[in-house]
């Protein structure tokens, strides 16, 4: 029937649906099940029989053997008509009707009203298989969902629930459990979700994850300690003065009669430039502190060498400050060094700010922040906070502004000075902030 033009009492597929053709001509005229008209394109409808159709209500169900109609023509071609004839002894707009809901079912056949492939019995068993796993699929599905909704999850869930952890650490763009419940889809629901379901506790962190950032520790190797010419400063009682806890001083502060020493792990000793370390390292930007762990920008082994105390002597990069009365830096000198230096906290040291070296150190820090600020630099002192996760317990801790913060910080900065000038006074290219 592909040439046959559309005409008055036609029944034809709308949007495969059932209609009956009430006009024709450049807009044709149906009717739906409904009852009401709609005006169509002749191209938007296809012919299933050229009635005439007097009623959309006397497509009644029909008695007939699509089954052995499909047996006999396994793997052949046939038309609608034709097939309607061999399952149901006549082709009307009944039987047309019966037939065609069995071909758009696809299960025994499938194609057009012109040409019908009755499939081969291999490919209807796979179907069937599919649909078998469809259905089971849909049927775990359901189960799921009703679980979720009760707030119960069981050990068959977790292929699901995998998605769910992908989109609460910003794996996967969606999730369709999300949708499913009816709750807004982004990460920070999943996780929500994840945490009211018990998949998850408080001790779980997605950030890094969704943020990209890696969480493997780096695995380049590293030089041996080249064999250099270094000061010996070991004479000098170097102090590294950090949070309690801390597992990376990088760095450390001594007092040389009025001169103060900032001693940095020479990182650049056992890193040269553009070495696999080097381009790890840059690529990474800075160690990563996180309440559960520490993912550190050099590899494990740069700490062990390089931490100041870790060792009972270690190498450094010492700059060396002279300040005037006024605070004013005087003189600076760059060595790479040999240091003894103990650990202690801020916490101790500022119990010993009456003590020396403790307190010629915090009198320098003073005249140095004093001449700052008299050039106007602007100090923000914002609450600081240490948060850790211990037994699966997340632990927040305020961190005290003890004065030995400010003897550190003051330090650092006097340091980042000194480094500043002995660029500019060599030509050496620094990256500068302010």
């Amino acid at each position: 029937m592909p040439d046959t033009p559309i005409s008055q009492g036609n029944f034809v597929l709308y949007k495969q649906r059932p209609a009956r053709v009430l006009q024709a001509g450049e807009r044709v005229e149906i009717e739906l099940e409904e009852g009401k008209p709609v005006k169509v394109r002749p191209k938007d409808v296809v012919l299933l029989h050229p009635g005439p159709l007097e009623r959309l209500s006397d497509l009644h169900p029909q008695e007939g053997d699509l089954e052995t109609a499909w047996e006999l023509l396994a793997g052949d071609t046939t038309s609608l008509a034709e097939l309607a004839e061999l399952a149901f002894g006549d082709f009307t707009p009944a039987t047309a009707w019966e037939t065609w809901q069995h071909v758009a079912d696809g299960l025994h056949f499938r194609g057009t009203p012109e040409a019908v492939e009755a499939r081969t019995a291999e490919a209807v068993e796979q179907e069937r298989q599919a649909r078998a796993a469809r259905a089971a699929e849909k049927e775990a599905w359901d189960a799921l969902i009703a679980r979720v909704r009760e707030g119960q999850i069981e050990p068959e869930d977790e292929r699901y629930l995998k998605e769910l952890d992908d989109r609460a650490n910003g794996q996967r763009p969606d999730n369709r459990i999300l949708r499913a419940l009816g709750i807004a889809d982004s990460p920070e629901k999943a996780h929500g979700l994840l945490l009211k379901l018990g998949r998850w506790d408080d001790a779980v962190n997605p950030y890094p994850l969704r943020l990209g950032v890696a969480l493997s520790q780096p695995a380049s190797e590293l030089i041996e300690l080249p064999d250099e010419p270094r000061q010996d400063l070991t004479h000098l009682p170097a102090f590294a003065i950090d949070d309690e806890g801390n597992q990376d001083p990088d760095d450390a502060l001594s007092l040389d009669g009025n001169r103060l020493w900032v001693h940095v792990a020479d990182v650049a000793a056992l890193v040269p430039p553009d070495s696999e370390a080097d381009l790890e390292a840059r690529a990474r930007g800075a160690n990563l502190y996180l309440p559960e762990s520490t993912v550190t920008m050099l590899p494990p082994e740069a700490t062990r060498q390089l931490g100041l105390g870790l060792s009972e002597v270690s190498p450094a990069l010492s700059f060396g400050l002279d300040l005037s009365d006024e605070g004013e830096l005087m003189d600076v000198e760059v060595v790479p060094s040999w240091v003894r230096v103990t650990r202690t906290t801020y916490a101790e040291v500022s119990r010993r700010l009456d003590e020396e070296p403790f307190k010629t150190m915090y009198h320098l820090a003073q005249l140095s922040e004093e001449r700052r600020i008299e050039e106007e630099a602007i100090s923000i002192e914002l609450p600081e906070v240490k948060i850790i996760v211990q037994d699966g317990q997340v632990l927040i801790e305020p961190l005290q502004p003890l004065p030995s913060r400010m003897l550190v910080s003051e330090a650092m900065v006097l340091a980042g000075e000194a480094v500043a000038r002995f660029a500019l006074e060599r030509g050496l290219p620094f990256p500068f902030t302010t």
